[in-house]
Protein backbone atom coordinates (compact mmCIF):
# COMPACT_ATOMS: atom_id res chain seq x y z
CA UNK A 1 0.00 0.00 0.00
CA UNK A 2 1.34 3.58 -0.92
CA UNK A 3 1.88 5.82 1.77
CA UNK A 4 0.63 9.26 1.21
CA UNK A 5 2.34 12.54 0.78
CA UNK A 6 1.52 15.56 2.86
CA UNK A 7 1.92 19.27 2.80
CA UNK A 8 2.14 20.85 6.36
CA UNK A 9 2.87 23.97 7.59
CA UNK A 10 6.04 24.26 9.96
CA UNK A 11 5.25 27.18 11.97
CA UNK A 12 7.90 29.88 13.25
CA UNK A 13 11.01 28.70 14.59
CA UNK A 14 10.24 26.58 17.61
CA UNK A 15 6.64 28.19 18.11
CA UNK A 16 5.26 24.74 19.33
CA UNK A 17 7.69 24.46 22.50
CA UNK A 18 7.55 28.03 23.96
CA UNK A 19 4.13 28.00 25.65
CA UNK A 20 3.69 29.96 29.01
CA UNK A 21 7.18 31.79 28.18
CA UNK A 22 6.06 35.28 28.55
CA UNK A 23 4.99 37.56 25.40
CA UNK A 24 4.61 34.30 23.96
CA UNK A 25 1.71 34.58 21.56
CA UNK A 26 -1.00 31.13 21.82
CA UNK A 27 -1.70 31.51 17.89
CA UNK A 28 0.32 28.19 16.78
CA UNK A 29 -1.79 25.89 19.45
CA UNK A 30 -4.31 24.49 16.88
CA UNK A 31 -1.29 23.82 14.47
CA UNK A 32 0.81 22.23 17.88
CA UNK A 33 -2.17 20.07 18.02
CA UNK A 34 -3.35 19.20 14.65
CA UNK A 35 0.38 18.30 14.07
CA UNK A 36 0.42 15.84 17.38
CA UNK A 37 -2.68 13.66 15.78
CA UNK A 38 -0.76 13.57 11.95
CA UNK A 39 0.89 10.39 12.48
CA UNK A 40 -2.81 8.72 13.36
CA UNK A 41 -4.42 10.54 10.42
CA UNK A 42 -1.78 8.16 7.92
CA UNK A 43 -2.35 5.36 9.98
CA UNK A 44 0.40 3.17 8.11
CA UNK A 45 3.66 3.12 10.22
CA UNK A 46 6.69 4.61 7.36
CA UNK A 47 9.57 2.58 7.78
CA UNK A 48 11.67 6.22 6.69
CA UNK A 49 10.31 10.34 6.95
CA UNK A 50 11.85 12.34 3.21
CA UNK A 51 11.54 15.68 4.64
CA UNK A 52 11.69 18.74 1.88
CA UNK A 53 11.93 21.46 3.75
CA UNK A 54 11.75 25.45 2.87
CA UNK A 55 14.89 25.64 4.62
CA UNK A 56 17.62 23.81 2.86
CA UNK A 57 18.58 25.19 -0.99
CA UNK A 58 21.17 24.10 -2.82
CA UNK A 59 22.72 24.53 -5.87
CA UNK A 60 21.56 21.05 -6.97
CA UNK A 61 19.22 18.19 -5.17
CA UNK A 62 20.69 17.32 -2.05
CA UNK A 63 19.90 14.73 0.62
CA UNK A 64 21.27 14.38 4.10
CA UNK A 65 23.35 11.05 4.13
CA UNK A 66 24.32 10.97 8.08
CA UNK A 67 23.85 7.57 9.64
CA UNK A 68 22.52 10.11 12.86
CA UNK A 69 21.96 13.62 11.35
CA UNK A 70 22.61 16.49 13.66
CA UNK A 71 20.34 19.39 14.54
CA UNK A 72 20.37 22.86 12.93
CA UNK A 73 19.18 25.42 15.57
CA UNK A 74 18.51 27.82 12.33
CA UNK A 75 16.29 30.08 13.87
CA UNK A 76 17.25 33.37 15.77
CA UNK A 77 16.01 35.58 18.64
CA UNK A 78 14.24 32.77 20.48
CA UNK A 79 14.54 31.48 24.40
CA UNK A 80 17.90 29.66 24.92
CA UNK A 81 15.80 26.23 25.87
CA UNK A 82 14.91 25.98 22.11
CA UNK A 83 18.45 25.53 21.19
CA UNK A 84 18.54 22.40 23.57
CA UNK A 85 16.19 20.54 21.91
CA UNK A 86 16.69 16.89 20.94
CA UNK A 87 15.33 14.81 17.90
CA UNK A 88 17.91 11.59 18.13
CA UNK A 89 16.86 10.29 15.35
CA UNK A 90 18.59 7.87 12.67
CA UNK A 91 19.46 8.96 9.44
CA UNK A 92 19.64 6.16 6.60
CA UNK A 93 22.69 6.38 4.21
CA UNK A 94 21.44 3.52 2.14
CA UNK A 95 17.89 5.42 1.35
CA UNK A 96 19.95 8.53 0.50
CA UNK A 97 21.67 6.67 -2.14
CA UNK A 98 18.13 5.58 -3.37
CA UNK A 99 16.89 8.95 -3.36
CA UNK A 100 19.94 10.24 -5.62
CA UNK A 101 19.26 7.46 -7.81
CA UNK A 102 15.85 8.31 -8.61
CA UNK A 103 16.16 11.93 -9.35
CA UNK A 104 19.59 10.84 -11.53
CA UNK A 105 17.42 8.35 -13.26
CA UNK A 106 14.75 11.42 -13.82
CA UNK A 107 17.47 13.41 -15.43
CA UNK A 108 18.34 15.69 -12.15
CA UNK A 109 21.89 16.16 -10.70
CA UNK A 110 21.94 14.68 -7.32
CA UNK A 111 24.45 14.47 -4.06
CA UNK A 112 24.91 12.91 -0.91
CA UNK A 113 25.69 15.61 1.84
CA UNK A 114 27.05 13.71 4.70
CA UNK A 115 27.47 16.46 7.02
CA UNK A 116 24.45 18.33 7.08
CA UNK A 117 21.91 17.63 9.68
CA UNK A 118 18.03 18.24 9.91
CA UNK A 119 16.94 22.06 9.96
CA UNK A 120 13.61 23.05 11.91
CA UNK A 121 11.63 22.68 9.10
CA UNK A 122 12.18 18.90 9.64
CA UNK A 123 12.98 18.05 13.02
CA UNK A 124 10.41 20.79 14.90
CA UNK A 125 7.27 19.43 13.01
CA UNK A 126 8.40 15.76 13.61
CA UNK A 127 9.37 16.28 17.37
CA UNK A 128 5.44 16.21 17.60
CA UNK A 129 4.04 13.65 14.82
CA UNK A 130 6.91 11.41 15.45
CA UNK A 131 8.24 12.24 19.12
CA UNK A 132 9.58 9.35 19.74
CA UNK A 133 11.99 9.89 16.71
CA UNK A 134 12.43 5.72 15.84
CA UNK A 135 11.62 6.09 12.32
CA UNK A 136 14.80 7.27 9.70
CA UNK A 137 14.45 10.73 8.62
CA UNK A 138 16.74 12.32 5.88
CA UNK A 139 15.85 15.92 4.50
CA UNK A 140 16.17 16.93 0.70
CA UNK A 141 17.11 20.23 -0.23
CA UNK A 142 15.29 22.43 -2.57
CA UNK A 143 17.21 23.17 -6.09
CA UNK A 144 18.20 26.93 -5.81
CA UNK A 145 16.40 27.95 -8.73
CA UNK A 146 13.62 27.24 -7.08
CA UNK A 147 11.91 26.30 -10.59
CA UNK A 148 8.16 24.91 -10.00
CA UNK A 149 8.00 22.96 -13.19
CA UNK A 150 11.63 21.50 -11.77
CA UNK A 151 10.02 20.84 -8.41
CA UNK A 152 7.01 18.77 -9.71
CA UNK A 153 9.29 16.76 -11.98
CA UNK A 154 11.88 16.10 -9.25
CA UNK A 155 8.90 14.74 -7.62
CA UNK A 156 7.85 12.36 -9.70
CA UNK A 157 10.97 11.05 -9.94
CA UNK A 158 10.49 10.25 -6.26
CA UNK A 159 7.06 8.38 -6.78
CA UNK A 160 8.41 5.04 -6.31
CA UNK A 161 9.56 5.87 -2.53
CA UNK A 162 5.69 5.53 -1.92
CA UNK A 163 5.50 1.86 -2.31
CA UNK A 164 9.00 1.58 -0.39
CA UNK A 165 7.40 2.62 3.11
CA UNK A 166 8.74 6.23 2.57
CA UNK A 167 6.71 8.93 3.82
CA UNK A 168 7.36 12.28 1.48
CA UNK A 169 6.79 14.92 3.81
CA UNK A 170 6.75 18.50 2.43
CA UNK A 171 7.23 21.49 5.57
CA UNK A 172 6.35 25.25 4.66
CA UNK A 173 3.76 27.55 5.00
CA UNK A 174 1.35 28.08 2.50
CA UNK A 175 1.00 31.94 3.26
CA UNK A 176 4.65 32.96 3.90
CA UNK A 177 4.96 37.14 4.06
CA UNK A 178 7.04 38.27 7.08
CA UNK A 179 6.28 41.88 7.01
CA UNK A 180 2.80 41.90 4.60
CA UNK A 181 1.08 45.54 4.37
CA UNK A 182 -1.56 45.04 7.04
CA UNK A 183 -3.86 46.49 4.49
CA UNK A 184 -6.70 44.17 3.25
CA UNK A 185 -4.30 41.45 4.78
CA UNK A 186 -6.79 38.51 5.35
CA UNK A 187 -9.06 39.69 2.21
CA UNK A 188 -5.38 38.97 0.08
CA UNK A 189 -4.64 36.17 2.10
CA UNK A 190 -7.98 34.21 2.03
CA UNK A 191 -7.89 34.84 -2.05
CA UNK A 192 -4.79 33.34 -2.08
CA UNK A 193 -5.77 30.02 0.10
CA UNK A 194 -9.22 29.53 -2.03
CA UNK A 195 -7.07 29.72 -5.07
CA UNK A 196 -4.42 26.89 -3.67
CA UNK A 197 -7.41 24.54 -2.37
CA UNK A 198 -9.16 24.72 -5.97
CA UNK A 199 -5.45 24.57 -7.91
CA UNK A 200 -4.62 21.28 -5.13
CA UNK A 201 -8.10 19.61 -5.88
CA UNK A 202 -8.58 20.46 -9.38
CA UNK A 203 -7.61 16.80 -11.58
CA UNK A 204 -4.25 16.05 -11.42
CA UNK A 205 -3.26 17.53 -14.94
CA UNK A 206 -5.20 20.55 -13.96
CA UNK A 207 -3.46 20.65 -10.55
CA UNK A 208 -0.08 20.42 -12.27
CA UNK A 209 -0.74 23.21 -14.92
CA UNK A 210 -2.15 25.94 -12.16
CA UNK A 211 0.83 25.08 -9.85
CA UNK A 212 3.48 25.78 -12.76
CA UNK A 213 2.25 29.05 -13.01
CA UNK A 214 1.69 29.42 -9.35
CA UNK A 215 2.46 33.35 -9.46
CA UNK A 216 -0.68 34.13 -11.62
CA UNK A 217 -2.90 33.36 -8.39
CA UNK A 218 -4.30 36.00 -6.60
CA UNK A 219 -2.18 38.10 -4.80
CA UNK A 220 0.56 35.16 -4.88
CA UNK A 221 3.43 37.32 -4.84
CA UNK A 222 1.56 38.68 -1.41
CA UNK A 223 1.74 35.35 -0.40
CA UNK A 224 4.52 34.37 -1.09
CA UNK A 225 7.37 37.62 -1.81
CA UNK A 226 10.06 34.23 -2.13
CA UNK A 227 9.04 31.13 -2.88
CA UNK A 228 10.56 28.88 -0.67
CA UNK A 229 7.92 28.25 1.42
CA UNK A 230 6.07 27.23 -1.18
CA UNK A 231 7.98 25.28 -3.57
CA UNK A 232 8.30 22.38 -1.10
CA UNK A 233 4.27 21.46 -2.17
CA UNK A 234 5.61 20.91 -6.07
CA UNK A 235 7.80 17.97 -4.84
CA UNK A 236 4.87 15.98 -2.97
CA UNK A 237 2.69 16.89 -5.70
CA UNK A 238 5.18 15.70 -8.01
CA UNK A 239 5.56 12.69 -5.82
CA UNK A 240 1.75 11.68 -6.15
CA UNK A 241 0.89 13.44 -9.52
CA UNK A 242 -2.25 11.24 -10.23
CA UNK A 243 -3.52 10.85 -6.99
CA UNK A 244 -6.61 12.86 -5.80
CA UNK A 245 -5.38 15.66 -3.24
CA UNK A 246 -7.44 16.92 -0.40
CA UNK A 247 -7.13 19.61 2.37
CA UNK A 248 -6.37 18.29 5.76
CA UNK A 249 -5.98 21.26 7.73
CA UNK A 250 -7.28 24.98 7.55
CA UNK A 251 -6.62 28.08 9.88
CA UNK A 252 -7.18 31.64 9.75
CA UNK A 253 -4.02 32.20 11.55
CA UNK A 254 -4.59 35.28 14.13
CA UNK A 255 -7.97 35.71 12.99
CA UNK A 256 -5.75 37.34 9.40
CA UNK A 257 -3.97 34.90 7.68
CA UNK A 258 -5.30 32.08 6.10
CA UNK A 259 -3.21 28.13 6.21
CA UNK A 260 -3.79 24.80 4.95
CA UNK A 261 -2.21 21.70 4.35
CA UNK A 262 -2.40 18.82 2.08
CA UNK A 263 -2.50 15.43 1.74
CA UNK A 264 -2.18 13.13 -1.49
CA UNK A 265 -2.84 9.86 -2.02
Amino acid sequence: MSLPSLFIPHGAGPCFFMQGHPGFPDIWEPLGDWLRGLATQIGQRPRAILVVSAHWQSPVFSVTASAKPSLLYDYYGFPAHTYLLKYPVSGSPELAGRVCELLRAGGFEAQQDPQRGLDHGAFIPLMLSYPQADIPVLQLSLQRQLDAAQHLAAGRCLAALRDEGVLIVASGMSFHNMRPDQNQLAERARAFDEWLNEAMTAAPTERWERLCNWQQAPYARFAHPTEEHLVPLMVVCGAASEEPAQRIYSERLAGLVDVSAFRLG
